[in-house]
């Protein structure tokens, strides 16, 4: 039984397509919301403190300053309301879960982009 469980969810995950991301990178999620009976399509912005969980169950963390407050979202990674996923800076980490950046603002919660060379 337990086999045929991890078979499902393995078909499950693989239709899931959403680009490679990790800890520290910058990203914005599309992601529907229904209210009543409209649908909409809601963007969330910030950074990836943490991926966590293998399979179905896997989720990550974002996190956002607004109005001098920090926002945090966590995201199933197989949920059918997100619709997209985009990658607008990777970072430099050296941690898995970088949590230290709830303690930090300003200019101290910058993280180091990782540059692409480009070739001629």
């Amino acid at each position: 039984m337990n086999e045929i469980i991890k078979e499902l969810q393995n078909e499950w995950v693989a239709n899931v397509k959403l680009p490679d991301f990790a800890a520290g990178d910058t990203v914005t999620v599309h992601y529907s919301i229904k209210e009543g009976g409209k649908e909409r399509i809601q963007q969330f912005q910030g950074v990836v403190l943490q991926r966590k969980g293998e399979g179905i169950q896997e989720t990550f963390t974002v996190r956002k300053i607004s109005g001098g407050i920090g926002t945090e979202r966590i995201f199933p990674v197989a949920s059918p309301h997100i619709e997209k996923l985009e990658i607008n800076k990777k970072g430099i980490v050296r941690r898995a879960r970088i949590f230290y950046l709830r303690g930090l603002t300003g200019k101290a919660a910058r993280i180091k982009e990782k540059r692409v060379l480009r070739t001629k």
